[in-house]
Order: C-alpha cells, then structure tokens, then sequence
C-alpha cells in the first residue's frame, strides 16, 4: 500500500475516534453536563419562615424574632478550606471560625447548596466586611435568618422552652424537617413547633464561578408560623418567680373555673437565648452538671412526698366512705403505739382531743394514723386516683411526670412485696411511697374549690394566624369528675380556713388582707424518722415544705401551689409566705385592672 493510503485509512481511524468521542460526550453524558452546569450556574436557596409569636394572656409580647447574619461556608465553592479559614481569622478577628471536622466531612444527607454556619449572629461590620471581600473568599457568605427573642429573659424559660438547629435523631424521625432547621428543643417552643415554625420558602439564584450572586430567578415566599396567646399572665409570673426567690423550688397557679394555669414558676433556671444562637459544649455541660439542675422543671417533673397536704385527700376519703364525721374526735398524746413501735405526731407534747377540722388545721399526724385504721390503703389511694394523682394531668408540656399512689397491687408489681399495714400510717400522710408534682397538688386544691372537678391544665389559649384570625381555642378539658359529696368538700374547706385563719393553724403567714384564703401546710420528711430540719443538716437531707391553697376561700378564683425543695424549714414558715405574695399580687393586680378599666371592684375578676 502507498504512503499515502496509509495516511488516509490513519486519518479516517482518527475521524472515526473523534465522532464516537463526540457522539458519547453529546447523547451519552450531555444531560449530566447540563445538570452540572446548571448546578454550578443556579443556586437553591431557602427561605426560612419566622416563627410564630408567644403572647401572654394579656396580649404582651413575651417570645418574638429579631433579624440575625450567619457566616456561611460552602465547601464546594472553597479550594481551600485550610486557608480560607486562615484569611478570616486574620481579616476579622472578630468571628472565631471553627469547622471541626464533623461539619465539614461529605454527608449525602446535607441537600446540595446547603450551606454550614460557621459563625451565628455576627455584628453588622463582620458583615459588610465579608460581603466586601467576597472575591478573596469564594465559598463564603452571609445570610439573614431570624433570632428568637425571649424579651422576659429567663421570667418562665421552663414553660416558653427554647430552639435550636434541628438533630440528626430529629431529621430521622420527622421527615418534615431538613438539615439546617430552627425547632423547638423544649417547652411550648417543643410541643407546639408544628404551629410555630411555618413554612419555608426559597429562591433560585444565579452565581458566577466563585458562587457569587447575580440575580434571583425565582424566589417562592416563606410562610410565617401560628402564633400563640398563652393563659399565664406575665405579672403574676414575675411575683411568683420573685417570691421563690432564686430557691429551688417551684410554684403553680391555676385558674379554679377552668384549669389555666396563670402561673407556672420553676427555680432555678436558665437562659434560653444561650440556645437560639447554639449552645457551646462548655456551656451544656455546665448547666448539665450543676447540681441544682436548672434545666429541671420542677413545677411538673418534680415528684416530692405530698406530706401532710395529703391529708385533705385522706380527710375527704374518710368522710366519704364514712368512717369518721366532722365531728369525731379522737386523742392525740403525741404519738400512737403500734405493736412495738411508736409513730409520733410532728408535735412531740400532742394535741390533745382534736375533731376532723382542727386535725386539719393543727395537721394533727395522729388524728390520721387513727383514721387510716378504719380507712385502709385501698380507700385511701382510690380517693387520691379521683384527683388524678397517680398520673401526668396532660398539661400538654415535656416531661411532665405522675405521682406514685401505692396499695397492696402496686407494691406487689414494683416491688415484688405485700402491702403492710404500718405502711398505711406513712401513707395517709402523704410519706412512705406516695408522691406528687406540685401541679398536681395545685389541681387538687383546685378541685376542692370548685366542687370536685379536676381540669386538665392548659397552657395554650388560643393559636393565631399572621392576619390575626383564630385557627383554634382551646377549651376547658375536664380529666375527672370526683362525685364527693360538696357537703364533704365544705368541712374540708372550713378545716383550711382554720389552718390560716384561727389561732392554732399553722399557715397563719399565708394571710392576705381582706382575702379568706384556704389553705394546709406540709413538710415533707427526706429521711425518714429523722425528725426536725435544720440548716445544719445537709442540703440533700432537709424536709421540703409545701403549701397548697385557694383563694378567696368563699367565691375561690385561683388555687396555688408551692413547694420548696430542702427548705430547711417547715411548710407554715417558708412555704406559706411564698403563697401569701402569689395572692397578694393576684388580688393587687385584679383591683389594678378593674380601676384602670373603670369596673367596679364587686365585679367579676378580669384575668
């Protein structure tokens, strides 16, 4: 063959070649190459809603949005990570950028274009200086996004809860969620997120090679969440924190008519806003670890022995079941002997001869000790179950937790043990196994108020669209109706009366000026038989103190509840003054808002 037939059959080979190459690259792998180069082309960007607003029963303010810039790293813009976070450090040392490795390593998971925060709420220079620089950092960039702005601060950080940047478990079990999402961790914040957090938008945007922005194409609004009236009242909220005063503890106030709560204090506490912005590791393990546990909402997580509030319980299921009328007394030396063993009142010389009134009153322990001999633990925890004391109320927060009720099955299933008949002499106290939440004694305080309903408490009045329409009012819920007689429910009531307003009652503290008030101490023994409690004992051995009581005593209104955790002292002399502040302010601020909107104060109360 010629030279030069070789070369054509060569070139004809070469032409062969490059048209199947040509071929591939056009039918064969053009889609990918047009998808890539639209990728790099367009960016998805969201959009995300603000969250809806928390108000309080007034139509105050409490939770809302702020505008805030986050630093934004995207990987795939960056050539390389190692010195552009070098060149921030030293061109703003005012952010401190830390891609640890987690945030950075390839996750399908992440949707393309998503963008990892490096630095959360940056001042305005940071973000003039980034957007200035942006050609020195291809890959970075600043995005608005809102804050959450708690404006009481830490005022009912328990009950508002908190946000933060959605989990991988959260993502994993809702597939409404998407990496990068603000949800409520805790609180109303948690369990009313599907209402709060709207629904987000996004835009198309078109970038340059070093993921500049040059235009919107498209842009879909975001769509902002339901806001919420709560039933607290925020002034009331302030006394009752206040009245606590820092000590662990915690106190409820319920509306009598219908269960909202107007008040729901828990100390100590914590600030939500250290979440919005998201927590560091030092600072979780700090309120992780303290040993007062702020993060604990003792308002409705806190399960303490009721103690000698128990006893109106104990009271009404004795005149119920008719082993005792108001008027049977019996003696009390101090103590009463049980085989060989002596149980002693909590006043060592005795009360002398006491009926049911003034056993209430004095918390007389040997008056029931001798009740719960005709009455028997089976009666006792029936009558406690009525007022829903063996479990949660449903107030519709996180974590809340039931009370312990124990008779002959529940020993016998926790514990593997039959029932013991000097076990219903701590029982009828409200000692031994039986425990409560401060809610629920706050319920059960009510439900003697009104004539023995127990309504689930709620926290939630209303949910409100952005144009102001109601999406929906929550109602009174009644958890059970207990069917005592109000005959019995009357000498309960005038025994409570007595406890604050006679001379031998021993929450005489709770007094409130031109207010009947009923109420009944407790203090609540943390090592049994110990006796006394003393600042010189150790924190975690001292009593805690309790108060429960209703107000007015003859139109009720509000029931309240307080205990104090390790008080040191007796319910009557630390628990019942934080009381009398609760009412006091209740009863200040009714008389305010009547005057101030020109109704006369015989009127009903405007809360």
């Amino acid at each position: 063959m010629s030279r030069l037939g070789t070369l054509g059959i060569v070139m004809c080979g070469v032409l062969v070649l490059l048209i199947s190459r040509l071929w591939f690259l056009q039918l064969e792998e053009g889609p990918s190459f047009r998808e890539r180069s639209e990728r790099n082309r367009l960016r998805f960007q969201r959009v995300p809603a603000p969250r809806g607003k928390l108000y309080d029963r007034m139509g105050r303010t409490l939770v809302d949005n702020l505008p805030s810039f986050n630093v934004v790293f995207r990987p795939e813009y960056i050539p390389d990570l190692d010195q552009t976070v070098s060149e921030l450090a030293r061109h703003l040392p005012n952010i401190q950028v830390v891609p640890t490795e987690g945030p950075f390593l390839p996750d399908p998971r992440r949707p393309v274009d998503a963008g990892i925060v490096v630095a959360r709420d940056v001042d305005w220079s940071t973000v003039l200086a980034v957007e200035f620089s942006h050609h020195d950092f291809p890959g970075v960039s600043i995005e608005a996004r809102s804050k959450r702005a708690y404006h009481m601060d830490n005022l009912a950080a328990h009950l508002l809860g908190y946000v933060g940047e959605v989990s991988q478990r959260e993502l994993d079990q809702s597939a409404g969620y998407r990496h990068g999402d603000i949800v409520g961790k805790f609180g109303i914040e948690k369990i009313w997120d599907d209402a709060l957090r709207g629904r987000n938008g996004g835009r198309q945007i078109e970038v340059d090679a070093s993921g500049k922005h040059l235009a919107i194409i498209e842009e879909l609004p975001s769509q902002s969440g339901h806001s919420l009236v709560l039933t607290i009242d925020i002034d009331l909220q302030k006394q009752a924190e206040d009245a606590l005063g820092g000590r662990p503890g915690a106190v409820v106030v319920l509306d009598v008519s219908n269960g909202e709560v107007l008040a729901l204090a828990s100390a100590p506490t914590f600030d939500p806003h250290v979440f919005s912005l998201g927590i560091s590791a030092k600072a979780w393990r700090a309120l992780r670890d303290d040993p007062l546990h702020p993060m604990t909402n003792r308002a409705i997580q806190g399960q303490y022995p009721p103690a000698s509030t128990f006893k109106i319980i104990s009271a009404l299921a004795a005149l119920a079941e008719g082993v005792v009328t108001p008027d049977t007394r019996a003696y009390c030396p101090g103590y009463m002997q049980m085989g060989r063993r002596r149980v002693r009142c909590w006043r060592e010389r005795g009360h002398g001869s006491v009926d049911l009134r003034r056993a209430l009153a004095e918390s007389c322990d040997v008056y029931f000790y001798k009740l719960s001999r005709r009455l028997g633990i089976q009666a006792i925890a029936t009558y406690a179950r009525l007022f829903g004391l063996d479990e949660p109320l449903g107030i519709g927060l996180p974590y809340e937790a039931g009370g312990i009720i124990p008779d002959q099955g529940w020993k016998q299933r926790q514990i593997g043990e039959p029932w013991y008949r000097g076990e219903t002499v701590s029982a009828v106290i409200g000692q031994g196994y039986v425990t409560a939440t401060p809610l629920q004694m706050a319920a059960v305080a009510a439900a003697v108020a009104n004539g023995g309903t127990v309504y689930r408490p709620r926290v939630v009045k209303q949910v409100i669209a952005t144009d102001g329409a109601v999406v929906k009012t929550q109602t009174p819920e009644v958890v059970s109706r207990t069917g005592i007689d109000v005959e019995y429910l009357r000498v309960i009531t005038e025994g409570m009366i007595e406890v604050v307003h006679e001379v031998h009652g021993t929450g005489r503290r709770a007094q409130v000026a031109d207010v009947r008030v009923a109420g009944k101490t407790g203090t609540a023994q943390v090592i049994s038989g110990r006796g006394g409690s003393s600042q010189q004992v150790a924190r975690h051995l001292r009593d805690h103190a309790w108060f429960v009581a209703f107000a007015p005593a003859d139109v009720p209104k509000i029931a309240v509840a307080c205990l104090l955790e390790h008080a040191a002292h007796g319910g009557g002399r630390v628990a019942a003054p934080v009381v009398q502040k609760v009412l006091a302010a209740y009863f200040s601020l009714v008389r305010q808002r009547k005057e101030e909107a020109g109704v006369r104060p015989a009127a009903d109360h405007p809360f």
